[in-house]
């Protein structure tokens, strides 16, 4: 009998570890499914109409920042506050744009109060760079992105397409699906996107990371149904 209440014993043991990781699984799966399926649900369902929002605005070089600022112009200033500003550590350019935006909010009566940061992240990989040398730069990047979304746990991320984006919203997705901090992520593919969508817009359209996504040509959101058509943004 004591043979037998040891073997037991043993087998239970032994097991142990394979039942708490499947468990794990179980439960990570099921987060993830969850988070999958109110991802695209109103953000007004979540909080307040009535309460400002942290939004962390992704921009990258070139036309991408001058679409972003375009947008920007026309967003609900008092309501999506702070704003938080992120750049590629190599672009100066694009903060700086920023940062002529803001002050000329701040010059504006109607925006007094609000505030902005600008900050910088490094680069998953720079042009030319062998991707070899790419692999340890990424893991860079990564642990950088979730310092980041750490320090600042926004409630909205606003991006338009750099590479940039794509690790600070796999990170806001990951955030989710733990529960710490619910970010919804609004995408808007760039207008030079006409036939087909941007690696970065493909790859949160197809993993289903961004809670909106936003094209400005019709055959685009013909082509990719769960997009939004909303015109030309430029």
């Amino acid at each position: 009998m004591e043979k037998n209440s040891s073997c037991c014993f043993s087998n239970l043991s032994s097991n142990l570890p394979i039942t708490c990781l499947i468990t794990f699984i179980t439960i990570f799966l099921h987060r993830v499914l969850n988070v999958i399926y109110r991802t695209g649900k109103p953000i007004g369902k979540r909080v307040s109409p009535q309460r400002p929002l942290s939004t962390l605005i992704v921009l990258g070089s070139g036309g991408h920042t001058a679409e972003m600022i375009n947008l920007l112009l026309v967003l609900r200033k008092e309501r999506f506050t702070p704003r938080f500003y992120i750049a590629a550590a190599t672009d100066n350019m694009s903060l700086q744009k920023a940062r002529v935006l803001e002050n000329s909010l701040a010059d504006s009566s109607e925006t007094k109060g609000l505030s902005a940061e600008f900050m910088q992240i490094y680069r998953s990989r720079e042009v030319g760079q062998s991707y070899v040398t790419s692999v340890w730069t990424t893991l860079v990047a990564m642990a950088h992105a979730l310092w980041l979304m750490i320090k600042i746990r926004p409630q909205v991320v606003l991006c338009n397409g750099p590479g940039t984006c794509i690790p600070l919203c796999v990170i806001a997705f990951f955030i989710k699906v733990i529960g710490i901090r619910w970010s919804s992520i609004f995408y808007v593919e760039s207008i030079a996107r006409v036939k087909r969508l941007s690696l970065s817009g493909l790859l949160l359209y197809k993993l289903r990371i961004a809670d909106q996504f936003f094209v400005q040509w019709p055959q685009l959101q013909r082509k990719y149904p769960r997009a939004h058509y909303v015109g030309c943004l430029m």
